[in-house]
Parts: C-alpha cells; sequence; structure tokens
C-alpha cells in the first residue's frame, strides 16, 4: 500500500471516531436530561372525579333548649326547713321540693278564722235584731226609719263577714305555698339553694327546672336559604324538611330518632339576617340535655351523577376555592371551582370540572401551576381524612 492510501485510511478512521464520540456524548447528553427530568417530576397521589347518584342535604347548627324551663320562686317568704331533692334530680310534675317553714302562716289561719266567726256572730245578731224591728214595724210599733238602719247596719256587718273570709282564704293559701312542689316534669339545676336558707316571695330563686323529653334544637337560617325552601315547597316549608330532620351530635354520630319542626319566629332578625327555627325531638332516654350543640341535617333530593371531589383536594384562597387538575400529559394545572354542598369527606362540584379529570388529593403545595407529575392514582377509599 503506498503512503497515499495509507493517509487515506489513517483519515477516515480518525473521522469514524470522531463521529462515534459525538453520538456517543449526545446519547449521554440527552440521557442526563431524561434522568434530569424525570427527578424534577413532582410525586403525587391523585384521584378521578367521582360520579354517582348523591342524596343532597343540608346542614345548620343547633342548640339543644328545654321545652319548659321554670324557675321555682315561692309565693311566701321565710326560711327553709326541708329539702326533698338534690342538685341535678330528676323530678316530675307535683313532686315535693322544698318545705317552708310554715308556723307563722298557721298562726295567720287561726286568728282569720277567729275573725271571721266574730264577725259572723256579730251578724247573727243583727240578724235577729232585723227580723224584730220588722214585725214591730208592721204593727207600728217602730218607725219605718229604725228598720231600715238596722237592715243597712246587717248588710254592712255581712259584707265583714265576707272579707274575714277572704282574708282566712289567703291564710290557708299561703301555708299551703310554704310546701314547693315541681311544675313540670323535668331535671333540677344544681344552683338549688340550700336548708336554712331564706326566701323572699316573688324574688329568691330556689331552683331551675328544665323539661327534657322531648326537648327543642333551636336553629337559624339565612333569608336566602328560607325563601329557597319556601319556594320549593310552594309557599311552605316542604314535608322533607319539616317532617324529616336528622341530628348529628357534637361527637360526629347520628341521634337514632327523627324529629320535626315546630316552631318556625315571626320574622327575620334585624342584626343576623337570619330566621330561628324551633325542631322538636324525643328524648326518652334523657340522652340530650339543654345546652348541648348539634347539628340539624336536612336532606332534600338525589342528584343524578353528581360529581364529587374530596375536601382535602380544594383550596381556598379568599372566597375562590381551586383545585389541582392532571393534564393528558401529566402537567399541573390549577383551575377555579365551584362547589356545592359538603356529602360526608366530599365536596360536590357545581362547576369547573368533568367527569374523566383527575385532581391531586396529596403533594397539591408542590404540584405549582405547568410542573410535570410523576401521578399515582388512588380510590376514594385509599383516603387518609381531611384536617379539619
Amino acid at each position: 500500500m503506498s503512503i497515499k492510501g495509507s493517509k487515506k485510511l489513517y483519515i477516515g478512521l480518525l473521522c469514524v471516531v470522531i463521529l462515534l464520540g459525538a453520538i456517543i456524548m449526545r446519547s449521554g447528553i440527552s440521557s442526563k436530561n431524561q434522568t434530569t427530568a424525570a427527578n424534577q417530576a413532582v410525586v403525587v397521589k391523585a384521584m378521578q372525579v367521582v360520579t354517582r347518584d348523591t342524596p343532597i342535604s343540608s346542614e345548620f347548627v343547633g342548640q339543644v333548649k328545654a321545652k319548659n324551663e321554670v324557675k321555682i320562686m315561692s309565693k311566701v317568704s321565710g326560711n327553709i326547713v326541708a329539702k326533698m331533692v338534690n342538685g341535678g334530680d330528676t323530678v316530675y310534675k307535683g313532686q315535693p321540693l322544698f318545705q317552708i317553714d310554715n308556723k307563722q302562716y298557721q298562726s295567720a289561719i287561726v286568728s282569720a278564722r277567729a275573725a271571721v266567726n266574730k264577725a259572723q256572730a256579730t251578724l247573727n245578731n243583727t240578724q235577729k235584731d232585723v227580723e224584730r224591728y220588722q214585725r214591730l214595724a208592721s204593727i207600728k210599733g217602730v218607725a219605718q226609719q229604725t228598720v231600715d238602719a238596722y237592715v243597712a247596719q246587717a248588710e254592712e256587718e255581712a259584707a265583714t263577714v265576707e272579707v274575714n273570709r277572704a282574708d282566712l282564704q289567703q291564710a290557708i293559701e299561703n301555708e299551703q305555698d310554704t310546701f314547693i312542689v315541681s311544675p313540670v316534669d323535668g331535671r333540677i339545676d344544681v344552683n338549688d339553694v340550700s336548708q336554712g336558707y331564706y326566701v323572699v316571695a316573688g324574688s329568691t330563686t330556689m331552683a331551675t327546672v328544665s323539661s327534657i323529653d322531648p326537648v327543642w334544637v333551636q336553629f337559624s337560617m339565612s333569608e336566602t336559604e328560607y325563601l329557597k325552601y319556601i319556594r320549593s315547597g310552594n309557599g311552605s316549608l316542604p314535608a322533607s324538611f319539616k317532617e324529616h330532620l336528622k341530628l348529628v351530635l357534637s361527637d360526629g354520630k347520628e341521634y337514632p330518632l327523627i324529629g320535626h319542626i315546630e316552631q318556625i319566629d315571626r320574622g327575620i332578625s334585624d342584626t343576623t339576617g337570619t330566621i330561628t327555627l324551633k325542631a322538636s325531638f324525643d328524648n326518652p332516654q334523657k340522652f340530650l340535655l339543654p345546652g348541648m350543640f348539634a347539628r340539624i341535617v336536612v336532606q332534600e333530593t338525589v342528584r343524578q351523577g353528581a360529581l364529587l371531589i374530596p375536601q382535602k383536594a380544594v383550596k381556598q384562597v379568599l372566597d375562590n376555592t381551586f383545585v389541582t387538575v392532571v393534564t393528558e400529559d401529566n402537567k399541573a394545572e390549577s383551575r377555579q371551582v365551584k362547589l356545592g354542598s359538603k356529602v360526608g369527606a366530599m365536596w360536590l362540584v357545581e362547576d369547573g370540572l368533568n367527569a374523566n379529570e383527575r385532581v391531586v388529593v396529596e403533594g397539591i403545595d408542590k404540584a405549582k401551576q405547568g410542573s410535570l407529575l410523576q401521578v399515582t392514582m388512588i380510590e376514594p377509599d385509599a383516603l387518609t381524612p381531611a384536617k379539619q
């Protein structure tokens, strides 16, 4: 082989080596970029929007109230000499509660009865005089004026008898009022007075008795909500609202008995813009106590094909709500949505999402707009509870 041919072969081999090196370098750079891009993808968990027929309900915060709450006050004054109950006891209508010292009232009865007897005796004597003078007047034995005077005196004394009888009746009632009984079935509070305490008639609250079966649950709704229900009921609250109320207690458990609306306030409050309603719930086990807070749940309708997303998928910014949607090419898209009612741990979506879309439920704060996502799809049952 000539020197010229060897030089051409050397140059050819050199070109091949350079070309291979360039290919290898380009491949390495590309692989590195792909690895870097993969490392930059945000790891998130997402869930497809749930579509199902859903019962729609509304909730209102309520408070348990006694239907009857009676402050026990004595009609007479005196020291309590006996106490038949303890604070917190369950009592029934007519049950003895307190005994006030009645000695002075018994003495008043004796005095009033004596006054009646004396006035009656005087009246009897005058009536006999009237009869005598009327016989004498019939034979012109006395002037008619004398007869009229005795008749007037008898009428005056008869009136005195009636006054004394009224005093006697009052004395008897005062003595009876020293025995204090419960006016209603219910439970007595623990702030009752003790034995030996001096009570003032019509002033001292000896105890408070609250009826506890049934009870009211008082709640309020906005004017807008009230109008919605009135329109759906053609001028009155619909039967599904009035007669079928559920109660969820503060521990999240549902009360087993159904309630019904019993009272609606006369108008909208000037200060709060709400209307107050009272629902009645039977309380045979005395489980509900005045002062308890609970949620009134009203089932309105069943929404066909409702769209639902987890509460934890939603971010609220001022008055707007947003979710992070996973696009077809696995990128994050922040989207504003309009939400309806809460359904358990889910939100009902009114607008902004389609049934086939995916929303991020874990890793939302890391999934910025347009960022690449490494998505793990989960089912609704796999959701961890949202933080309240």
